[in-house]
């Protein structure tokens, strides 16, 4: 008896129709999992454009509950705030002040549309007059960041923002503790419901270019390498994160994305806990500079960016293309 030959695999036949490749798609974007970054200026009446970051602004107070409005009717589930505020000093105190920008824009979200998540970073170089995530202290190796007296700061910080009504507070600082210190405070001031995002492996990235001007946070001294991870290491992303997990993180982070997609999927591999990637500012310059020459199509680009990010791993996408994202997402392939 002739036996047949052994068959022609193919893995071409599941891509013969749109329909088909859809139902094979192993990995979709979906709708609820984008995080839209918003820049509040304490300073402004009006909008201001950012140069760098075509269709984003800088926003007053005042805009906040329109934005609220706009963005859920978008289908954004939330937003990450970031502040600016009216004058900056070496401690950066405006980050803690209860009528500050965030605090302010948090409340007047809140009211506009009670279930839009509203997640704030918590960090202090949008408020010190010298850039940096921290005070300032001289020592052997000149000018630094002093950890441990940063961290007090920080939980100030983020108690006034859940005091505000923040939903979840997010420390990008970099530095070491921070989640413990931020968690404690928290508890003690009675929000033992408020989550903790964490930005636990932040690179020392090129591309947050576009993000210093929006915030107006380039360092005036020195650079941000002695606590940003240098994008060399990635062993040392699964130890960053081992330890804001112990402290009492909720959501890890990875910052930038598409540069480190290898750095999500290594944390995804380690961990249960739901994780956001950050989506970083010149990534999405890049993708709008591009798209603007005719060098790329900007719908099938990003949507592709987007896709590797949740393929990588990442739960969560924190961009500045989610308005966009969302559109094209719902006109479908």
């Amino acid at each position: 008896m002739n036996m047949p030959d052994a068959p022609i695999i193919r893995p071409r036949r599941l891509r013969q129709s749109a329909a088909l490749r859809r139902m094979v798609r192993e990995h979709t974007l979906r709708l609820d999992q984008f995080i839209y970054p918003l820049f509040v200026d304490e300073r402004l009446r009006e909008p201001r454009p950012i140069s760098s970051m075509p269709g984003q602004f800088q926003w007053p107070v005042s805009a906040m509950a329109a934005q609220a409005e706009r963005i859920a009717n978008l289908g954004i589930p939330a937003v990450l705030l970031f502040g600016l505020p009216e004058t900056k000093d070496a401690q950066g105190s405006g980050a803690w002040s209860p009528t500050g920008g965030v605090q302010a824009a948090t409340r007047a979200m809140k009211a506009a549309v009670p279930d839009l998540i509203v997640m704030t970073d918590v960090c202090l170089c949008e408020y010190t007059d010298h850039g940096h995530c921290g005070v300032l202290q001289t020592g052997r190796n000149g000018v630094t960041v002093a950890n441990d007296a940063t961290l007090e700061l920080l939980a100030r910080e983020a108690l006034s923002h859940a005091e505000a009504g923040a939903d979840v507070v997010a420390p990008s600082d970099m530095m070491d503790g921070r989640v413990g210190a931020i968690r404690a405070a928290l508890d003690a001031g009675g929000f033992v419901d408020i989550p903790i995002m964490a930005y636990s492996a932040k690179y020392a990235s090129a591309f947050y270019g576009p993000f210093r001007e929006a915030a107006e946070s380039a360092p005036q001294v020195g650079d941000r390498r002695t606590y940003q991870m240098d994008p060399a290491n990635g062993r040392e992303a699964l130890r960053e994160v081992a330890l804001d997990v112990a402290e009492g993180a909720d959501i890890i982070m990875v910052k930038p994305a598409t540069l480190y997609l290898d750095v999500i999927a290594r944390v995804r591999d380690q961990i249960t806990l739901p994780i956001a990637a950050y989506h970083v500012s010149g990534e999405y310059a890049m993708l709008k500079a591009a798209a603007a020459n005719g060098w790329l199509d900007e719908r099938r680009a990003t949507l592709e960016a987007l896709t590797a990010i949740a393929r990588a791993g990442a739960d969560l996408i924190i961009t500045y293309c989610a308005p966009d994202a969302v559109a094209w997402l719902r006109e479908g392939d």
